[in-house]
């Protein structure tokens, strides 16, 4: 069997064409890259009518089945962690439509984008006929841990131990963090791989001409996102401090219900707009000097990063909120108070230093994709 002729389908939790965000923009990205190659469809969780449709995402386009994303059942959902074992997360995900819409494609490889949407795989008719590809985005038990509280810390051991499970019926595994990677490595699952991904070039900012305007992005419903916000506010004075016309815009929806905590919105200091979002993402940060990052938990796949690489836009960061892209991307990470105000403060006075760090940083990603480093990646976790 040929390469061009594998036929690869993707297990999706949301609609590729309806729905946005993070990782759905990286799903997307590997359809892309695995259709330089392969004969690509997908089947997705959605809340738009079931059925078989055809969409552009693909050059040439592709089949998309959709089955209904129902809402959470309590009653059901209790029931099979009891009767099962497994956690919240992966019962929730397994379904009998979702089961037979696999059972009824025809390939030669399934991936599941995320953990949990391998589960109605290894209950479907293709176990044994067919390959199956986890890419596991972050640990949903690390989304958990942060998220949930006191249910999330009691689940957290179960979704560990559904991870692994789901990672040793795997024939492949991929993640985005080079450290999970060596995680699965440890707990008996030897083909698990760093996927190395960046995103296509984009029009590169031209950093030289830009105001001393930082730019801090994320939707703040995700709690880690919405303690970057609270801490960029508190560094900010620091920050700022005899910079004239030293500004930080922050773009993204605010936290549900009571934003800055149970008080309302925070008091932003000087200098700080909340844009929420905007319509030309594009063009606003190109009139950044750069984009920061004060992330204190992180894991999986960094889009803002990668984003801001693509475009050449200097990037102040944590080392939870860079992750492996660190060395990719030879980004370095400032974890402490101090030494993270410095660095934000020497990009706003050294225009020629900002200058260079963009350049350097969209370098980079070009070379990638000219090397076609991220095409190779992709290949090499289908086999």
């Amino acid at each position: 069997m040929t390469v061009a002729s594998i036929k690869v389908v993707f297990l999706l939790s949301k609609d590729p064409v309806a729905d946005h965000g993070g990782d759905v923009e990286l799903s997307r990205l590997v359809i892309g890259l695995a259709a330089d190659s392969c004969d690509v469809s997908a089947i997705c969780l959605s809340q738009e009518p079931p059925g078989t449709v055809q969409t552009d995402l693909v050059p040439g386009g592709m089949t998309l089945v959709r089955v209904a994303k129902t809402g959470v059942q309590p009653v059901r959902l209790l029931f099979d962690t009891l009767r099962t074992g497994r956690s919240l997360t992966h019962a929730r995900f397994d379904s009998d439509a979702l089961v037979a819409a696999i059972s009824a494609a025809t390939a030669d490889v399934f991936v599941a984008e995320h953990s949990y949407m391998a589960e109605s795989f290894l209950r479907s008719t293709q176990v044994g006929r067919a390959r199956l590809v986890v890419n596991t985005h972050v640990s949903e038990s690390l989304v958990w841990r942060a998220t949930r509280g006191l249910l999330g810390r009691q689940q957290e051991g179960r979704l560990l131990r559904d991870e692994l499970r789901v990672a040793r019926a795997a024939d492949a595994v991929g993640t985005y963090d080079a450290e999970e990677a060596e995680f699965y490595r440890a707990n008996g699952v030897p083909s698990a791989r760093w996927l190395d991904l960046t995103l296509p070039p984009a029009t590169q900012v031209p950093v030289e001409s830009t105001p001393r305007r930082l730019v801090l992005m994320g939707t703040r419903d995700w709690p880690p996102n919405q303690e970057a916000f609270l801490t960029a506010l508190r560094l900010w004075p620091r920050i700022a401090a005899g910079i004239d016309g030293a500004e930080l815009c922050i773009i993204g929806a605010k936290k549900s219900g009571k934003p800055g905590g149970r008080n309302g919105d925070p008091v932003y200091p000087d200098g700080v707009r909340d844009l929420g979002f905007v319509d030309d993402l594009g063009g606003f940060l190109a009139t950044c000097r750069a984009m920061i990052a004060p992330i204190s938990t992180g894991g999986g796949v960094r889009v803002k990063i990668l984003d801001a690489a693509r475009m050449g836009l200097p990037v102040v960061g944590t080392t939870a909120a860079v992750g492996s892209l660190s060395q990719l991307l030879e980004l370095g990470t400032h974890d402490d108070d101090e030494d993270f105000v410095a660095a934000c403060r020497s990009l706003l006075l050294d225009v020629e230093q900002a200058r260079s760090a963009g350049e350097r940083l969209y370098a980079l990603n070009r070379g990638f994709w000219e090397q076609r480093r991220p095409h190779r990646a992709v290949s090499a976790l289908l086999g």
